[in-house]
């Protein structure tokens, strides 16, 4: 076996399709979970105070760690390992860490604290503000977990050790569904803290399983805070606007959720789980080819090679159109089947059904906008500009807002999701404009537009034939369980297989990339 480094081209493609299979389980695992607690919650009034309560402490650890310090501890450890300085980047990650434990612990006390007091105060005829403060104060504590598991992460991924934190997630989800699945009858008819436990308890395994893969790169942490360090300043200078920028888009979701809940009892619970279904090909996909190229992103930043840069960036959104654009379409050709096969089980039915199938059908509309806007905001990180991003966000904050205090009255929850698309239209669009300034107008920008029409084209065919086979299938086999899943996985199938042909007959390259990798691994089993 060579002990040369892979091609860095072929690297980046290898560590994405790693990091894409890894996030697609886990994303298989999470909707495995949320089927489960669909079952038993359905769309509860106890459902709807969890989604609201869980979104605290994510608001929270978004807010002051997690993707925030992440984005802001990167290009600065990157930055101090290019230049050969790896006793001053351990230094910095360990100044880091206890940083963190100190500063997130007082939090999280003062969150379980507050949630006592304020959340009780909501209460009303949509919403039990009691139960939801117990289950916010219960699950707090993850906010310092998830912490202290971003800058740990931050650590593996800056040495493109991307598979550990692909996998831990896959974790997350399994600790849940068996904690779930063993306590959901332990609380009575608060069966919902089962939930709120098993989220906590899944947190802290993952964080164990994430700090022992340090042992790859040979870290230690030192128990060591250095004030007077200038990079934990700048660090923290940076991750500031990072801070307010994820803090607008979590605040966004949690006013959706909260719009949702004037529109009636089931609206909060019926989007998150339109939203889940609709994160995971933004995760499989987007998320992994964002997380992957951040990295590759701050070390050409780094040495400044803006040429480097906007090759692997219109290299990634080529590939996030390719992968995004065909499931956009195939989800809206087939929202109410999918929601009807995924969830329909137990406590969950047709009002259910129909609530989340709406839902889903608007958020797809945003899919790919959302997928360019994570891989252009990281760009903006890895150059270290966070401040415009942050100012975009603001605007995308306001747009949704907007749209949704005008569409939810006479649209309902289709106006809430509405508002979230066309908010990540416009984001699209701003921070392209942005980056094309930056660059001096040359952001591949001819050839990623002529690309993206030819995927268009093909996904809308692709589509049109996923929902006329459903439409033909379905009605030969019925609405069963097994009749469901014959109709939407032939539907699938065959529309995925038509697509995959047609981009590769197109001649697309980022196609031809995705098609060379699995050929080659396929190759390198059988020799």
């Amino acid at each position: 076996m060579s002990s040369e480094s892979p091609p860095p081209r072929r690297r980046l493609a290898l560590n994405t399709a790693i990091f894409a299979v890894a996030t697609g389980l886990s994303r298989i695992a999470g909707l495995l979970r949320e089927v489960v607690a669909a079952s038993y919650f359905g769309t509860s009034k106890f459902a709807s105070a969890f989604t609201i309560a869980s979104q605290i402490p994510n608001l929270m650890s978004n807010l002051f760690a997690q993707a925030a310090l992440s984005a802001a501890f990167v290009p600065v450890f990157t930055d101090l390992l290019q230049q050969g300085k790896k006793r001053e980047a351990f230094r910095l990650a360990s100044t880091l860490f206890w940083i963190i434990l100190m500063a997130l612990g007082a939090i999280t006390a003062l969150g379980i604290v507050l949630a006592g007091v304020i959340l009780p105060l909501f209460s009303g005829a949509n919403f039990d503000g009691a139960v939801a403060a117990t289950l916010t104060q219960i699950m707090f504590p993850v906010v310092l977990a998830l912490g202290l598991t971003g800058l740990l992460v931050g650590i593996l991924q800056s040495y493109d050790e991307f598979s550990i934190p692909a996998l831990a997630p896959v974790l997350w989800n399994g600790v849940i569904l068996v904690l779930l699945i063993a306590l959901h009858n332990s609380f009575g008819k608060h069966g919902i803290y089962a939930y709120a436990v098993a989220w906590l308890i899944a947190t802290i395994v993952q964080m164990i399983l994430i700090a022992s893969a340090l042992r790859r790169i040979d870290f230690r942490l030192r128990i060591e805070v250095d004030w007077h360090d200038p990079r934990v300043r700048q660090v923290f200078a940076l991750m500031l606007p990072v801070t307010i920028g994820l803090g607008i888009i979590n605040l966004d979701a949690l006013i959706n959720s909260t719009f949702g809940a004037l529109v009636n009892s089931n609206g909060p619970r019926a989007i998150q789980l339109a939203f889940l279904i609709y994160m995971l090909p933004q995760g499989v996909f987007s998320v992994a080819v964002s997380t992957v190229l951040f990295p590759t992103l701050s070390r050409q930043a780094a040495r400044r090679a803006p040429a480097e840069m906007r090759r692997t960036l219109g290299n990634g959104m080529r590939q996030i159109n390719l992968l995004l654009i065909p499931c956009a379409a195939g989800i809206v050709a087939l929202s109410t089947p999918i929601v009807r096969l995924v969830f329909q089980h137990g406590s969950f039915g047709a009002e259910s059904t129909h609530l989340t199938s709406i839902a889903l059908f608007w958020f797809a509309w945003s899919l790919p906008f959302a997928g360019l806007n994570l891989l252009l905001t990281r760009t903006f990180f890895a150059l270290q500009l966070p401040w415009i991003p942050t100012q975009l966000a603001a605007v995308n904050m306001l747009v949704d807002i907007l749209l949704s205090v005008a569409l939810y009255e006479p649209l309902g929850i289709a106006g809430l999701v509405i508002g979230t698309a066309v908010a990540n239209i416009v984001m699209t669009w701003l921070q392209l404009h942005r980056l094309r300034i930056g660059f001096n107008g040359r952001l591949e920008g001819g050839q990623t537009l002529m690309i993206t029409a030819r995927i268009t084209a093909a996904s809308v065919i692709m589509a049109a034939l996923a929902r006329v086979v459903w439409l033909l299938v379905n009605a030969v086999v019925g609405g069963s369980l097994v009749g469901q899943l014959v109709s939407v996985g032939l539907a699938v199938g065959l529309a995925a297989a038509f697509y995959a042909k047609a981009v590769t007959a197109m001649h697309i390259p980022e196609a031809r990339q995705i098609e060379t990798l699995i050929l080659g691994r396929l190759r390198a089993r059988r020799a």
